[in-house]
């Protein structure tokens, strides 16, 4: 699982940082997240086929976060993708892209699109993951929004072998779920699999105040990628802007448990971000500023035998 930031600016794109938008590489199926200004072109400078992509989901309806969505479908669409592009996000989208899509003379010819308004809960529910969302403190229908590997359970070799279960055919039935007899004894999947390992969590929070609903969400994420637009310092003047401070976004990934916090949406007010993750990390170690083309690994859970 890999995430690849392509904008990490805050509201206004910069020399260095374009508009909000995170890709996600999923054993090879892709996803993103929010659409900002000039997203397809970062994706082309990143060397990511945007055409692969098949679910984007919106946080809220501010410019930065979808109006690169008009010039990513009309590509496709000259491009002749067939698969149909599914559009997730909040009250107010179906409208939003029946705007987008009626300006000036273009019109699509084969590409097909699902435009999806969801609300709290989940969203989509895919063979080995799922993705959900909840509301935040931002505008009336501002979502953040969770991606979250199925759990899974690893087969015991050492422990079916001491069982007498022979290595083979018979390891593949228990995998599968499927119950095996060696020598007129049954034995169950139950008594060669782990525990339930919790698969990986990442949540990205799009923009808003540091608030409850986020925390929740991102209880022991592998992940949180949160709004982090400002300095502390500056939190007596912002008290209306209906986003986070560095500090505040730290405080909420410690009280969390998440293992690492990337903060995104940086103002153009801070051309040199160091300051700010140190910020960051005398509040919550494992903190780091998210940069344009950054990209974060996220390993697979695992059980020691």
């Amino acid at each position: 699982m890999e995430l690849v930031f392509l904008g990490t600016s805050g509201c206004v794109p910069t020399e260095k940082r374009n508009l909000s938008a995170i890709f996600l590489d999923y054993m090879n199926e892709y996803f993103l997240f929010d659409c900002g200004e000039g997203t397809q072109r970062q994706m082309r400078m990143g060397g990511i086929n945007f055409m692969r992509i098949d679910h984007i989901f919106i946080t809220h309806l501010h410019a930065d976060h979808f109006l690169g969505l008009g010039g990513m479908i009309q590509s496709m669409d000259f491009m002749e993708r067939v698969p149909p592009l599914n559009i997730y996000g909040p009250k107010g989208l179906e409208e939003t892209m029946d705007h987008m899509l009626s300006m000036g003379t273009f019109k699509l010819d084969s590409l097909k699109l699902n435009v999806h308004e969801v609300e709290e809960g989940e969203v989509l529910k895919g063979e080995r993951y799922r993705v959900s969302c909840v509301r935040t403190e931002h505008t009336m229908n501002s979502l953040a929004y969770c991606f979250e590997e199925d759990f899974k359970r690893k087969f015991l070799k050492k422990k079916a072998l001491s069982l007498g279960i022979p290595e083979g055919k018979m390891f593949s039935q228990l995998q599968r779920g499927k119950e095996v007899e060696v020598k007129g004894k049954k034995f169950s999947p139950e008594q060669v699999l782990s525990e339930p390992i919790l698969g990986r969590k990442i949540v990205y929070s799009g923009d808003t105040r540091a608030c409850k609903a986020v925390e929740n969400l991102a209880k022991d994420a592998d992940v949180l990628v949160h709004d982090g637009t400002f300095s502390h310092d500056e939190i007596e003047n912002l008290k209306k802007a209906d986003h986070a401070t560095i500090r505040q976004a730290a405080e909420l990934a410690k009280r969390a448990g998440v293992k690492k916090l990337y903060l995104t949406h940086i103002s153009q007010r801070y051309p040199d971000a160091k300051p700010l993750e140190k910020e960051a990390r005398d509040v919550f170690k494992e903190s780091f500023i998210a940069e344009d083309f950054m990209k974060v690994k996220v390993a697979v859970h695992d059980l020691e035998e």
